[in-house]
């Protein structure tokens, strides 16, 4: 595929990608790999994404920094290790498809629950769940940079301050990306080609990551959760889409 044809579906990934980080908590996130996966293999768009996901994570810690949820990192990074070890241990050994089909069903499962649900009372943290997900989004990050919506089934039940919600997990995943790396060179994903065009989307990042935390700052507690679930439910369909 030529490199226009690449640019058509790289420009908006990235640059969803970056406003779901800036503005609401990666929940549009996921998108990225498989609009890459449709002008390049799956393998290659997530090393072209990884550089990029940590460029949007860094942009954004200035807006959030110091204001994420100590209590909740303390159980959910510990998780993400043993995800990310079980990734590279297994890595090109597991069905991505399979694995992808899977997330996309639990996602869109619990948002539908959630809905049928009505409005809930915040949920407290709880530490084994907590530790199970993060671990599965560990995985899913390594295989796909899809860990968004075992995070966001972690702490959306717990309805925190969207300040907070946002900045966790921008905190989360600028130190599981971060940890990635190591892995993803080990492996030999940083060939020159997918450095060269990882770079070359690195200028989008920035506006990404702005329109949406202008975006975040005009929405309501009440509709930023709405937007939120919105946006898991829509990967979550994504990811069934595209790996049935």
């Amino acid at each position: 595929m030529s490199l226009s044809d690449f640019l058509l579906f790289a420009l908006p990934a990235v640059f969803l990608t970056g406003l779901s980080k800036g503005g609401f908590g990666g929940a549009l996130g996921g998108i990225a790999v498989p609009l890459l996966a449709l002008s390049t293999s799956p393998t290659q768009a997530a090393a072209i994404m990884l550089p990029i996901l940590c460029l949007a994570d860094v942009v954004g810690l200035k807006a959030y920094f110091g204001k994420w949820d100590v209590a909740n990192l303390k159980v959910m990074l510990p998780g993400a290790l043993i995800g990310i070890a079980i990734g590279s241990l297994t890595f090109g050994l597991l069905d991505e498809r399979l694995i992808g089909l899977l997330i996309g069903v639990i996602a869109v499962a619990f948002v539908l629950l959630g809905s049928i649900g009505g409005n809930q009372a915040p949920r407290p943290l709880q530490k084994t769940r907590g530790t199970l997900l993060s671990s599965l989004a560990g995985f899913t990050s390594f295989v796909a940079h899809a860990g968004g919506p075992p995070v966001m089934m972690h702490l959306l039940p717990q309805q925190l301050d969207k300040l907070r919600f946002v900045a966790t997990i921008n905190m989360f995943f600028l130190l599981t990306n971060a940890l990635k790396l190591i892995p993803y060179a080990a492996l030999g994903q940083f060939g020159a080609d997918n450095l060269l065009l990882s770079l070359m989307l690195a200028p989008i990042v920035p506006l990404g990551v702005w329109s949406g935390l202008w975006l975040q700052s005009r929405v309501n507690h009440l509709w930023f959760y709405r937007i939120a679930r919105l946006g898991m439910l829509l990967a979550g369909f994504q990811l069934i889409w595209r790996n049935f």
